[in-house]
């Protein structure tokens, strides 16, 4: 067993990940969830906070932790493995950021609107289609899950969680996975392999769904967490 401190993406709410928790808890597992700051003074150290503030709150455990980073949280999570005692951190559908790099610099640098064009491309959305979230995000979610995400509202992240340098020296010593959807619209497959092998050394592994496969494919999402844990139960 493990208990998985789940951390959102850009949306910042807990709720993105309450169909992963209800998978997980069945399975004998812990989860602590967040929300993270919505000031737009908050920055890279708050969300950091936030994390730790959140998985320190839920109290002392003997299972090991596991840091899961959606997204955007790419940039977050790998701040708290220092200050936690994580066991493994794991990164979805994620920006990898680099030593001194700016969460906006990061588009640019990697060729993201690039890779999201030729892929819509491919799919015959046409070249550089306008962004829609729910095209681009909500594709697969089921329509009722979608609908409750819209009525809940939600705000972009702050301002200055783009314009703050990713302040570690490298990436933190702690095992490491990356799990990208097949289906991501926003961060085609293609795209974030080339990124965990450039960045990370690291190959993907491909799991169903697009870029919320938290909301779109929890039961698939929880057994890819799931093999974290099972080789130390195993042994």
């Amino acid at each position: 067993m493990a208990t998985f401190a789940l951390v959102p993406g850009a949306d910042g709410r807990a709720w993105f990940w309450h169909r992963v928790v209800s998978e997980l808890r069945a399975r004998g597992h812990d989860t602590i969830t967040m929300d993270l700051p919505g000031e737009e003074s908050a920055g890279l150290p708050e969300f950091a906070d936030a994390i730790v503030a959140a998985v320190e709150e839920a109290g002392p455990r003997s299972e090991p932790l596991v840091v899961v980073a959606q997204s955007l949280g790419g940039f977050s999570a790998p701040l708290v493995c220092g200050r936690l005692p994580a066991a493994e951190l794991v990164l979805l559908n994620a920006m990898v950021p680099l030593p001194g790099e700016t969460a906006g610099q990061w588009w640019e640098n990697t060729g993201q609107a690039k890779a999201r064009s030729e892929y819509a491309a491919a799919m015959g959305r046409g070249v550089d289609p306008e962004f829609d979230l729910r095209v681009d995000f909500f594709h697969d979610v089921p329509p009722e899950v979608t609908e409750e995400a819209f009525a809940r509202g939600g705000a972009a992240p702050p301002a200055a969680l783009f314009g703050q340098p990713w302040p570690l020296a490298a990436w933190p010593d702690v095992p490491t996975r990356f799990l990208q959807g097949r289906e991501d619209r926003f961060f085609p497959l293609e795209f974030q392999r080339a990124q965990a092998r450039e960045r990370l050394g690291l190959e993907v592994e491909e799991i169903p769904g697009g870029h919320l496969a938290a909301l779109s494919r929890p039961r698939d999402l929880a057994d890819h967490l799931e093999r974290t844990v099972r080789p130390q139960a195993e042994a």
